[in-house]
């Protein structure tokens, strides 16, 4: 039975040595967590750490700030509106290099680019190569659009070798099964929900990520204010332990991490979240999870990530030294 949030908070009492005031009640440190996007599949961890109780037994309760994006997300915590929360690295990496922000990585969430197309059987594209001539449509905001020119570089081509279309993002499905679009770029972790849209117009999918083409990352992080970690560094070690336990609850137990979210985001099916997490889970859990560990920053694959990022935006590599804006300080030994 999931532990309602004020018994987790009793019991956290415990675990965590209480903290007690004039009145002999117990509090838990306030930490504010914000979302880069929407809460969907990918961002089940932080509702499992509140709704199966990890954040209450690590003594912190935790408010949720929605999200637009990566820059937003770096944005608020820079200026110390949140606390800790997830981003793009490689978003986090242009902002280091041009603004200087004071903000940190501290573990790794997607330990591979999210990116890809997607087409149908029927389009005859089987590999990354096979798009030149093609009509592929993308949503205009995505962080997939940085990198596009690069992979399209990788297998000898240019945006001039194809017809690239901007969409709202709901379109991108349909454009692509009724056939007036031959791709879409999208993330990985949307594969069930074009799965099951090709399936009901009596289509085949096929996805072609961008990371077996070449594009080689580190993508989504858990990142922090400097000042959270500087002046409560021993709270923000807690989270990232409870955060780490939350993503390996979630991975283990799929069908919590939906009904978590769900339960405090009611408009959402928790259905479509257990699916959207489980195409997630691939991007945390993998070969180079196996090798490096889990939210671990591996040296070469960091370094790797910021060539790419400078490439992509034009940025000196001279810029940034991508071992300064990680801190491997507050993620627990495996």
């Amino acid at each position: 039975m999931r532990k309602s949030l004020s018994t987790s908070l009793g019991l956290a009492g415990l675990a965590v040595g209480a903290v007690f005031g004039a009145s002999g009640a117990w509090a838990a440190d306030k930490v504010t967590y914000q979302l880069d996007w929407l809460p969907g599949g990918d961002k089940a961890p932080i509702y499992i750490c509140i709704q199966e109780g990890f954040c209450a037994e690590a003594g912190i309760e935790v408010t949720i700030e929605p999200g637009r994006g990566s820059s937003e997300a770096i944005t608020k915590l820079a200026t110390g509106s949140s606390d800790i929360g997830s981003a793009g690295l490689g978003a986090l990496m242009a902002a280091k290099a041009t603004e200087g922000v004071p903000v940190t990585a501290v573990m790794s969430i997607f330990n591979t680019g999210p990116h890809a197309f997607y087409t149908t059987s029927e389009t005859g594209i089987a590999a990354l190569s096979d798009v030149k001539g093609k009509k592929i449509a993308t949503s205009p905001f995505t962080a997939s659009n940085v990198y596009l020119p690069l992979v399209l570089a990788d297998n000898g081509m240019s945006e001039g070798d194809i017809e690239l279309t901007k969409a709202d993002p709901g379109a991108l499905g349909p454009m692509l099964m009724t056939g007036r679009q031959d791709a879409i770029i999208a993330w990985l972790t949307d594969v069930s929900r074009y799965t099951g849209q090709a399936e009901e117009a009596g289509k085949e999918i096929v996805v072609l990520p961008w990371a077996d083409a070449g594009l080689v990352m580190y993508s989504a992080a858990l990142v922090a204010s400097d000042s959270f970690l500087a002046e409560r560094p021993e709270v923000a070690q807690r989270f990232v332990a409870a955060f780490k336990k939350s993503i390996e609850f979630a991975q283990a137990n799929p069908e919590k991490a939906g009904a978590a979210v769900a339960a405090m985001v009611p408009e959402i099916s928790a259905e479509n979240v257990t699916a959207s997490w489980l195409d997630a889970s691939k991007l945390v859990f993998n070969d180079i999870t196996e090798t490096d560990g889990l939210g671990v920053f591996e040296p070469g694959r960091l370094a790797a990530t910021w060539d790419r990022v400078a490439a992509a935006q034009g940025l000196d590599p001279a810029a940034l030294d991508p071992e300064g804006l990680i801190t491997r300080d507050f993620l627990p030994a495996e």
